[in-house]
């Protein structure tokens, strides 16, 4: 199948982003670290120009962390990126991005001159709840499903430094398949735009090419089957998904793994590589 999700106020984001850039003097990118590359939208590039801009690596718990540490290094080619594995609920965490806004931009961050930073992301990658713990009170509307803020906002942090969050944006047409995959996997794509059973034979080959041992200790099978689908029905007969006649229900199976994935149950995982290491 072909993966498409692009809500309507998404088309309104991007024209409010273009439109807000000249006023912000640095972008926070919250990518998903255990995919930067699919998370990452390209049309931000185009619309930041050369402000400096911090890309964060969040729900770094659930991401494998050597593959991490070559994403850092891999993003920071990049001239005016910083990047930094986070939790978007670690108040440590957010205390060093706050530093680094103000070593970026050392001119800025006094009342008289705020430090204007502008909050990014897919939807799903963390950016609401990135910013409640920076305000330190539920700011903007968290949820574990896609799209949940869809309105613009301004916040004053009363330290020298305003954020602007805006809703989580897609892409119009994601050109990479693949990557498509890989986010509807991470759950940063709705259920409305996809097959819950063809997404959850595509984790069941990521995983058992790449994290096979993690399935054999989850559900306790001793031999994998390169069939994505027996894969699924062995997890579905594993967690009693089951209908009339003992037959698997696949829908139940496959939202299992794609849940217990998501949720971290599998280990730190890492959907993909820095391109350099890829190859």
């Amino acid at each position: 199948m072909s993966i498409n999700w692009f809500p309507g106020h998404m088309r309104k984001t991007h024209k409010l982003l273009s439109e807000m850039m000249p006023n912000i003097d640095i972008v926070i990118e919250v990518l998903d670290a255990r995919l930067p590359q699919s998370s990452a939208n390209p049309l931000f590039e185009t619309i930041r120009g050369n402000k400096p801009c911090i890309k964060l690596l969040n729900k770094n718990d659930l991401a494998d962390p050597k593959v991490t540490k070559a994403w850092v290094s891999y993003l920071q080619k990049t001239a005016g990126v910083k990047a930094l594995p986070i939790e978007a609920t670690n108040k440590r965490d957010v205390e060093k991005i706050l530093k680094l806004c103000r070593v970026l931009l050392p001119k800025r961050g006094k009342p008289s001159k705020e430090i204007r930073a502008l909050v990014v992301g897919i939807p799903n990658a963390g950016k609401s709840t990135l910013i409640n713990t920076m305000t330190g009170r539920k700011i903007a509307k968290t949820g574990d499903r896609p799209a949940v803020t869809t309105c613009a906002q301004q916040i004053e942090l009363h330290n020298g430094i305003r954020l602007f969050d805006t809703p989580g944006l897609l892409w119009p047409k994601i050109e990479d398949q693949q990557g498509a995959y890989r986010l509807s996997t991470s759950g940063a794509i709705g259920y409305n735009a996809i097959d819950p059973v063809d997404i959850g034979r595509f984790a069941a080959n990521f995983m058992v090419a790449s994290y096979a041992e993690r399935l054999t200790e989850r559900y306790k099978v001793t031999e994998l089957s390169d069939d994505p689908d027996e894969v699924l029905e062995e997890i579905g007969r594993r967690r009693g998904c089951l209908v009339g006649g003992g037959v698997v229900d696949m829908v139940r199976a496959a939202e299992t793994l794609l849940r217990e994935i998501r949720g971290g149950k599998l280990g730190k995982i890492s959907f993909e590589t820095p391109p350099q290491s890829a190859e």
